[in-house]
């Protein structure tokens, strides 16, 4: 049962007071420790060290995930502990850390594999491709964002799709495979339209506008930069002034 200090956690957290959020969460752990079974500790474990990932306290989160990752390895709970690897991961990647990230992710994924658990493979594979690209391991990251896209589709995941095909697409933007890159764009906006996300839109268009200009294709270049404005315009997006002045530069 969540305690009443838990659930102003979660209010302050909605509201984005992070702060707050990470005191009350402390109060949370506090009590659970002394009367919470080891499924209410995981979950009070949980909530605080995403609060202290989400304040950049990646040291302080580290601490609470290993935490929690003993307690699942200790009961055997396979789902969860691929989750808090994936956690473990990601803090890895935000600190710059792709080798360590990538190790978290190979072993989360060798996990999950036998569990058929698609939709986290999907985002595994995303991930791991990422940190891939940061280390020039190009054909690595190429082969699992396609590996990524295939779990994705299967589990009907758009917002996988929009963003993998987008990542995908600036992969293949600098490695100049011009063809490659413009069809994952493309598909990445169509997923974004599907999904009503316009920044996610603008952001696919702009890169399909850098493709267009590297082909000398200014009349297709000027239509996504034309689009791309219409999103700043009606979301407040702050590229507006850049985007601006990025189509009055194209040439004629």
């Amino acid at each position: 049962m969540s305690s009443n200090a838990a659930r102003r956690g979660e209010v302050y957290l909605h509201r984005g007071n992070l702060t707050k959020a990470r005191d009350w969460y402390q109060q949370a752990l506090k009590e659970t420790r002394l009367n919470g079974s080891p499924e209410e500790l995981t979950h009070a474990l949980g909530n605080l060290g995403n609060v202290h990932a989400l304040l950049e306290d990646y040291s302080d989160a580290e601490t609470l995930y290993q935490e929690i990752l003993d307690i699942q390895r200790s009961r055997q709970a396979p789902h969860a502990i691929g989750a808090t690897l994936v956690n473990l991961g990601n803090l890895k990647a935000d600190t710059k850390q792709p080798q360590k990230a990538m190790a978290y992710y190979f072993e989360a994924i060798d996990l999950l594999t036998p569990l058929e658990d698609e939709r986290a493979l999907g985002i595994l594979y995303n991930n791991l491709a990422l940190q891939e690209l940061l280390i020039d391991q190009s054909e690595q990251a190429l082969s699992h964002f396609q590996l990524a896209l295939d779990f994705h589709r299967t589990v009907g995941n758009e917002d996988g799709l929009a963003a993998t095909y987008g990542q995908l697409g600036k992969a293949y933007y600098y490695q100049k495979q011009s063809g490659k890159a413009e069809a994952c764009l493309n598909n990445a906006t169509e997923h974004f339209i599907k999904l009503a996300n316009k920044p996610g839109e603008a952001g696919a268009l702009r890169l399909l506008a850098y493709v267009y200009e590297e082909r000398e294709d200014m009349i297709s270049a000027r239509r996504c930069l034309e689009q791309v404005l219409k999103i700043d315009q009606q979301y407040s997006l702050p590229q507006y002034e850049e985007d601006q002045l990025r189509l009055r530069q194209l040439p004629q």
